[in-house]
């Protein structure tokens, strides 16, 4: 297990804009991060910093206590699985996952053990003397993985490896990934545009927008607490609602605020309830099994609504969205910065 320690790093091109802008970040050992941002954001840029790939303009890469932005990557101990898989396709199975270590001297029965040692892991023992072509897309992946897992590093980085398989697969490997990461104790630094792989992985979430580390905290912290209305935006599904506070009753104190309200936390009902709400005529529904997402019209805007299907009025278009003021989370209309107003007249 390795700590990484970044500090206000900066990378631009030759003749080009700045594409981080100061990111600093203070991973533990055995923490399993996950980087999330829209594409373009700078994520895929900073995992290769980190592996030694591409070289920083400014700013400090610690490893375990070392400055390591002068250090190639084979002395960093950092195994990389590539969202491309990056398979040898005439190599076998088994001489994929050994490959890495041939190039380092290791002898071949003791090479050939250690790759069979981890598709038993892997659960890749059947496959072993076949090619890549032979494949599934899934079981590629975790060939991916055993070459990485068969030089027993200390830090893995993942650079969105699962989006190349269908959501049953994706679901599957994000349980195997967690196992492995269970299993090995190792740091791992993984990178998605996937917000629900980094709800579901993350011991820490780092979300980057334009280069900028907007937050950087536990799930569940960056769900509740969002520092801005991008973070509140992105982490979610359906998106948070937003709208003025001075259109939704109960919540007009909060003057010219815009006012964050999450699906789940609202509730439809045919009659106006005793609590604040919002009157809504219903646009369309969808079901998502259990429950139904519902797509409304307000006098505040559009809103979405998640709702067990029981809980729906039968046959009802016209319908009232209440909602707990204490629930809602408030950010500045101009700096989209989360604050905390007074709500009392």
């Amino acid at each position: 297990m390795s700590s990484i320690v970044l500090q206000d790093i900066r990378k631009s091109y030759k003749s080009g804009p700045e594409v981080l802008h100061g990111v600093s970040m203070d991973i533990e050992p055995g923490e399993f991060i996950v980087i999330v941002g829209p594409s373009g954001c700078g994520k895929s840029t900073l995992l290769r910093l980190i592996a030694g790939l591409e070289h920083c303009s400014s700013g400090t890469i610690s490893i375990d206590g070392k400055t390591a932005n002068d250090l190639p990557p084979q002395d960093r101990d950092i195994a990389m699985i590539f969202q491309n898989y990056a398979l040898y396709p005439h190599m076998t199975v088994r001489e994929n996952i050994a490959f890495g270590l041939e190039l380092r001297g290791m002898r071949k029965a003791e090479r050939n053990a250690r790759a069979e040692s981890v598709a038993e892991t892997l659960q890749l023992t059947p496959y072993l003397d076949r090619k890549p072509g032979a494949l599934s897309g899934g079981q590629r992946q975790r060939v991916a993985m055993g070459r990485a897992m068969a030089r027993n590093a200390s830090t893995f980085l993942m650079d969105e490896p699962l989006s190349n398989l269908d959501n049953a697969l994706r679901v599957a490997m994000r349980t195997e990934i967690k196992e492995l990461h269970r299993q090995l104790g190792a740091t791992m630094i993984y990178v998605t545009h996937d917000q629900t792989e980094a709800l579901s992985l993350a011991d820490r979430i780092a979300v980057m927008k334009d280069g900028h580390l907007l937050q950087f905290a536990r799930p569940e912290t960056i769900y509740d607490r969002p520092q801005n209305r991008f973070v509140a935006s992105f982490l979610g599904m359906p998106a948070m609602n937003f709208a003025p506070a001075g259109k939704l009753p109960g919540l007009e104190a909060a003057g010219d605020a815009m006012v964050g309200l999450r699906p789940e936390i609202l509730s439809v009902q045919e009659q106006r309830p005793n609590g604040p709400a919002v009157n809504a005529r219903l646009l369309f529904s969808e079901m998502t099994g259990s429950d139904t997402i519902l797509h409304c019209d307000t006098p505040a805007g559009r809103m979405t609504v998640t709702a067990t299907r029981r809980a729906i009025p039968e046959g009802k278009k016209e319908l009232w969205i209440g909602y707990d003021a204490k629930d809602a989370l408030f950010f500045a209309a101009d700096s989209g910065a989360r604050i905390e107003p007074s709500l009392q007249d």
